[in-house]
Parts: structure tokens; sequence; C-alpha cells
């Protein structure tokens, strides 16, 4: 295999123009404002497996786009997924992320009651608004607690995305998403990562 010369201004537009004619070459061609999306997550991994199990609720990226308009506030599952979303573009906006997952209160409050930081860190975050997009990409135990309170009632995620990664709970955690009215994107399956929770943010933040 050759060495390709392409300018360092152009590396990334090259590889999507690459991706673009895999996927065509599969017999895959991505259409309409989840496009973007897909292919962001696919050149962040180079995994041509979400084409086909990023799923999308009705108008998921139309409304996305209108709650980051509004400065909905973020609550990620971890730092490396508020790392990896792009600052520039929430200033832009005047949008605020944040994660609590470091926090002390949260660390001794999960230890005390012998459930995950991730479980304490989605209720911290449901008790500071009514409006807030949780960007979860490593602990189903965030998509289960979300979960669990909008079935009870209690709250309703203006919108979740879920691409968590692993093997234990992963799996039923996104399907419980997706059986949901709440507006999502989400992985099926056992991919995703805090990289393709931040890559997603960023598709949609890119538009215009």
């Amino acid at each position: 295999m050759e060495i390709e010369y392409v300018m360092p201004d152009q590396i990334e537009n090259r590889s999507f123009e690459i991706l673009t004619e895999e996927l065509k070459n599969m017999g895959v061609i991505l259409s309409g404002d989840t496009a973007p999306v897909i292919k962001r997550c696919i050149h962040t991994s180079a995994d041509f497996d979400y084409a086909n199990t990023l799923k999308f609720s009705k108008d998921a990226v139309k409304i996305l786009k209108e709650l980051f308009r509004k400065k909905t506030l973020i609550i990620t599952d971890t730092n490396m997924a508020l790392a990896g979303i792009n600052k520039k573009k929430l200033a832009k906006y005047g949008i605020e992320a944040r994660c609590f997952m470091a926090d002390e209160d949260v660390a001794e409050e999960a230890k005390e009651r012998q459930i995950t930081r991730a479980s304490v860190s989605m209720e911290k975050a449901m008790r500071m608004s009514d409006q807030i997009i949780f960007v979860v990409g490593n602990a189903p135990t965030a998509l289960i607690t979300l979960n669990e309170a909008y079935r009870s009632g209690k709250y309703k995620p203006a919108f979740i995305i879920g691409v968590p990664v692993g093997f234990v709970n992963v799996e039923a955690a996104k399907e419980l998403i997706l059986e949901s009215d709440i507006p999502y994107i989400v992985n099926r399956g056992r991919k995703g990562g805090s990289n393709i929770a931040a890559a997603i943010c960023n598709a949609v933040l890119n538009m215009e």
C-alpha cells in the first residue's frame, strides 16, 4: 500500500471522501440530516457498523439542533466525553457542559449507597434543571437511572445521546431508551464510547 501525500489542512476532508466512497462501494448511501452524524462516528472510529447501528428518534437531529440554540445544559457521564466536545462551538451557542463524575459528593454518595457514580451523577443533574441533554458514552447505569426516573414520571430528559460501550447491561440499557419516547440518538449493540458521544455532539454543533 502506497503512502498518500495530503496537505495537513486537507486530511479530514480526504478522510470523509474515502469513507463516503467506501460506503458507496458497500451499497450504503446516506442522506438527510442524520448522514453527517453517522459519518462523523465512522470517521472517529473507522468502524462502518455505525451506518447500520446508529438509531435516531423522529426528528432527532432537528430537535437536538434546536436544544443547542436554546442553550440547553449538557451533562456527560465522563470527563473524556466532556473534553471531546468542541468548546468553540459551545461558546458560540452559549452552552454550558458539565460532568459530575469526579465530584467528591458524588463519590461519597455512590459508596454509601453502593451504586455507581454515574447513577448519582445523573440524579444530581436531574435536580439542577428540567431541560438537559444527557451525553452518555461509558456508563449503562446512567441510562438505566434516567429511564427509571422517566418511567416513574419524575423526570423526562430533553434529549439522550446514549452510546455506552462494553458488555455488562450495555445493550439492555440502550434498548430501554430506544423503547421510550425520549428524543434520542442511540447506538444499538455493544459499541460506542466517550469519543463517539462527543463526535455526535460535534457533528450536530457543526450544522449551521
